[in-house]
């Protein structure tokens, strides 16, 4: 049996904070699926790049659209158009038909590492973020940044056997390069599934060379006693 996977509720802030930072500081389109693992063919009238934005597809759609707009040609065909780089970490595109996330249009997009986003025209993501029930991960005068994983799904490869993980994690900050601006959107992934590594007893065969072996303690009554007792 595999043990269970946090959710992203449970995480420590840091944790948080480093999923989201992740997100943003990955070079743009760096996309490295998982050695066994092929992204569907690109079909671009079956993109649906809000239910993307919005966490509401699976990794794999992710995957393949994101190798395929590696290929301006990809991109073009499906509307969008590549605007200059004003942030290292972002491949943004125009689109000719604005997409509407969670109630708010936009016609600009951008990619960062793993990372789909919707640019909006909202100066302060908090108001959002608060709509959406998002945990904070930082929240500074400068800088904001909220998530909340809405996906986690244990599955087992069916090439290697190996067990892993899908993943979706819901965010929305600002940025810098953008002022003004909301990033709103999510950020995917698929990893092997770590196990949990079983605590080492420290028994008399286990003990350190030239250690005398630990004593085992008594259980309290309390700790003996039958549930009820």
């Amino acid at each position: 049996m595999t043990p269970a996977r946090p959710s992203f509720a449970s995480l420590p802030s840091a944790l948080i904070r480093t999923v989201l930072l992740l997100a943003l500081a990955a070079p743009a389109l760096a996309v490295d699926p998982p050695a066994a693992l092929e992204a569907p063919p690109f079909e671009p009238a079956k993109v649906n790049l809000p239910g993307l934005i919005s966490c509401e597809q699976q990794p794999e759609s992710f995957l393949s659209l994101a190798i395929a707009v590696q290929d301006p040609l990809n991109a073009v065909s499906l509307g969008w158009r590549p605007l200059p780089q004003t942030n290292m970490f972002m491949t943004e595109y125009a689109l000719n038909q604005p997409v509407t996330v969670f109630g708010h249009r936009s016609d600009r997009i951008a990619f960062a590492g793993s990372a789909v986003m919707a640019i909006l025209d909202l100066p302060d993501p908090r108001p959002l973020a608060k709509e959406l029930a998002l945990e904070t991960a930082v929240d500074t005068p400068d800088k904001a940044m909220f998530g909340k994983e809405l996906l986690s799904e244990e599955f087992q490869d069916a090439k290697t056997g190996k067990a892993m993980v899908r993943s979706a994690v819901l965010s929305v900050s600002n940025v810098t390069s953008h002022p003004g601006k909301t990033l709103v959107g999510c950020t995917y992934s698929i990893d092997p599934l770590e196990e949990e590594e079983a605590p080492v007893e420290l028994t008399p065969s286990a003990a350190p060379a030239g250690e005398p072996a630990p004593t085992a303690v008594p259980a309290s009554p309390a700790a003996a006693s039958p549930a009820g007792a």
